[in-house]
């Protein structure tokens, strides 16, 4: 099995981008440790706070989100960073050439059930001429993503991630501390027959999306002619993960519910990334009304509706959407 380092030089990866990612695995494998401890190590259970979101923080929210942002801006590869847990744009090295957005750790209401989550990440290149606390710079569209990619903390640690040659596998060998590859060139299956939505929000969804799921639901008696299965791990890792792994649909369409917020999923360190990789792995990634990959963002913080997965059903998706 390939080493990560040499698949990054065979993907033609700049030396500078190589150690940074070597960073920021080296913070994803003390998150690893952390996770797997769990309430031996006394991190489970939540804080008395909210993050920047309005969500109260799990313990691990917080442990994780030090731990990155302790490791990377000590590197001297960042030049700042912008996570989920944080109000504002952390600057770090004037001179760093990159810029890392992450959510650092996706699906934290599973910590105390011991079920599926990860650090999701994004990096871009650092505009020269911007101050490093300047949150303008990481306003870019996904397309400038130079590497992307999430960490799955699960009965295996897993890392999936693209530098725009192809979205592969890697499994963390905790025998010598490495991640060493183990699927290359993933790609997605145009077609399926399994979803992943939170149904429960039926009621609160746009008529087409309603229209949509109602047609999977109807299964072989209905317009798309198949039986569709159901899966909805909770965590967008998770559910990303087995989508690459296998196919499928996931979905986080916008609701109204908070009508002033365009969706739930936040376009930096969620969106934008699952999409690179998504696309990368040969899967479709949308908006419901655009790629994913093409929205400016306005706002570090800011929030889009989600489909991605198998392109036929992408494409089959949006078709539903009449404006």
């Amino acid at each position: 099995m390939k080493r990560l380092n040499t698949q990054l030089q065979e993907d033609g990866c700049p030396l500078e981008l190589i150690l940074l990612i070597r960073t920021l695995l080296a913070a994803c494998k003390e998150i690893s440790f952390r996770v797997s401890q769990g309430a031996l190590a006394g991190v489970l259970g939540s804080t008395l706070s909210d993050n920047v979101q309005g969500e109260r923080q799990k313990k691990l929210d917080v442990i994780s989100n030090q731990i990155l942002k302790d490791i990377l801006s000590e590197s001297g590869y960042v030049k700042a960073i912008s996570s989920e847990e944080e109000d504002h744009v952390i600057g770090c090295n004037p001179d760093g050439k990159y810029l890392i957005s992450f959510d650092p750790l996706d699906g934290s209401s599973n910590t105390d059930i011991n079920s599926l989550i990860g650090t999701i990440f994004s990096v871009m290149h650092a505009p020269q001429w911007m101050e490093p606390d300047d949150p303008s710079a990481f306003l870019q569209p996904g397309t400038q993503q130079v590497a992307a990619g999430y960490v799955l903390y699960g009965p295996s640690t897993m890392l999936a991630m693209t530098t725009g040659r192809g979205t592969h596998l890697y499994t963390l060998d905790k025998t010598h501390g490495g991640f060493l590859l183990t699927r290359n060139n993933v790609q997605v299956p145009k077609e399926t027959q399994e979803f992943a939505i939170n149904t429960s929000n039926q009621r609160h969804w746009e008529p087409c999306m309603q229209e949509y799921v109602a047609d999977l639901l109807a299964g072989d008696q209905g317009p798309r002619g198949k039986n569709y299965n159901m899966r909805w791990v909770a965590a967008m890792v998770g559910d990303i993960h087995r989508v690459l792994c296998r196919g499928g649909i996931f979905a986080y369409p916008w609701d109204n519910r908070e009508p002033n917020k365009p969706g739930k999923l936040r376009l930096m360190y969620e969106a934008n990334p699952m999409a690179f990789l998504m696309e990368q792995a040969g899967g479709g990634a949308s908006t419901g009304r655009g790629r994913i990959l093409e929205v400016m963002p306005t706002d570090i913080h800011q929030r889009v509706p989600v489909l991605l997965g198998s392109a036929d059903e992408v494409e089959a998706c949006v078709s539903y959407y009449k404006d």
